[in-house]
């Protein structure tokens, strides 16, 4: 299991550069338009945004691998360690992207390294063997100053000191989540792993910039601007939704109450922060209103949750037409609060939202970990297409607000 999970951790951290290949393919120079005017839309805005989700999305699968090895999940461990290790392995394929080949296969052992490093933690809480919990933190706050020296050789505006602290910070957040699901405490563990996932922010955010400064022509446009900043924070914040959301279905189709009722508190906390999003640019009767018609569309997906685990087709197919009339309305006030958004397209949009949830809620009533993990990363990259848009229509909006 340590093997696996050593891995598979490192996958996470090389989809995040990925990234950044992706934007310097669509950036002027390399055969293709110019960016849009709108600074949300600029290579350097994808580029921040790009590696937010997927530095987000390495502490979520992370956490996922962590808490199945400690709950003895064996099948639901490996397909989690592999889920986490596509991850990394984008993330490395974006770093090769940007600084080559080389880069690319040096990066990768590299960042898979503190993974068998926080699996080392991990089997030692498993096994109560503190000597063997202090050995692995000790390897990771090395290998913080070593991964610290390869970014500072590939770029000189990130110096070593201040990534290895960054990542040191990393590796504290996830061990506070390794902990938190040692000693079975679901609530801890949900508040550590959002907390965790929110600080992958302070190493992706630096990580553009740097990235855009020593690229200005490959990723024209700011990484710093209020729209470059709504767009990140409204993809991760989604992104987050659907990861919460599995989280919460998994272990409620699991058995697992007590984990149940943290991961759907967790969600929730989520659903507020949202709200609260859209409240600060519309106000707060706009966030009294959005709240709960959030909220709405859980409940349905809790109640094709539970016709799912009772072997019940009416009541899921019942949960699947509510929500079918759902994305009309959830259209239809999106639209009403900005005209840059036609209900149509939202509604289809968050149609195809449902659709990938439920695709991740039958893998994990068929009891297969391997397609859950494969339709969640699926169900949670398809929220860029709502977050994306959403950020795009706001900026467009109010374009004194939200400059670049």
């Amino acid at each position: 299991m340590k093997q696996s999970l050593r891995h598979t951790c490192g996958a996470a951290a090389t989809a995040a550069l990925l990234l950044a290949g992706c934007s310097q393919s669509m950036s002027p120079g390399h055969g293709m338009a110019a960016p849009a005017a709108s600074t949300s839309a600029t290579p350097a805005a994808a580029l921040r945004t790009g590696l937010n989700a997927l530095f987000a999305e390495h502490v979520v699968l992370a956490g996922a691998a962590t808490g199945a090895a400690l709950g003895s999940r064996e099948a639901e461990f490996k397909a989690a360690a592999g889920a986490l290790d596509a991850n990394s392995v984008a993330i490395a394929q974006a770093i090769g992207s940007v600084y080559g080949k080389d880069a690319e296969a040096a990066f990768l052992p590299l960042w898979r390294k503190h993974i068998g490093f926080v699996g080392d933690y991990t089997v030692g809480a498993a096994s109560s063997d503190p000597a063997r919990q202090d050995n692995a933190v000790s390897e990771l706050v090395v290998y913080a100053q070593d991964f610290g020296a390869f970014l500072a050789s590939a770029n000189p505006n990130l110096p070593k000191s201040v990534v290895a602290d960054l990542v040191k910070h990393h590796v504290v957040t996830l061990k506070e989540v390794v902990d938190a699901q040692a000693a079975k405490d679901h609530g801890r563990a949900y508040t550590a792993l959002r907390v965790a996932s929110a600080h992958m922010a302070m190493i992706a955010d630096p990580l553009a910039g740097a990235i855009a400064r020593q690229f200005p022509d490959r990723f024209p446009g700011s990484t710093a601007g209020p729209s470059a900043g709504l767009r990140a924070a409204l993809n991760v914040a989604m992104g987050e939704h659907v990861y919460l959301a599995a989280a919460a279905t998994g272990a409620a189709l699991g058995g697992r109450e007590a984990e149940f009722k943290a991961a759907a508190g967790a969600l929730d906390a989520n659903s507020v922060a949202i709200a609260q999003a859209i409240g600060s640019v519309y106000g707060k009767d706009a966030e009294a209103a959005f709240l709960p018609l959030w909220r709405k569309h859980i409940g349905f997906v809790g109640d094709y949750t539970v016709g799912a685990a009772s072997s019940d087709p009416a009541r899921q197919d019942n949960a699947v037409s509510e929500l079918v009339v759902y994305a009309q309305d959830f259209g239809a006030f999106l639209a009403s609060a900005n005209p840059n958004l036609p209900k149509s397209v939202v509604a289809d949009l968050v149609k195809h939202h449902v659709v990938t949830l439920k695709t991740v809620i039958d893998a994990q009533a068929a009891k297969d970990p391997t397609r859950t993990y494969a339709a969640v990363r699926s169900a949670a990259g398809h929220m860029q297409q709502i977050a994306d848009p959403l950020a795009e229509a706001i900026v467009k909006q109010f374009p004194d607000r939200y400059r670049g």
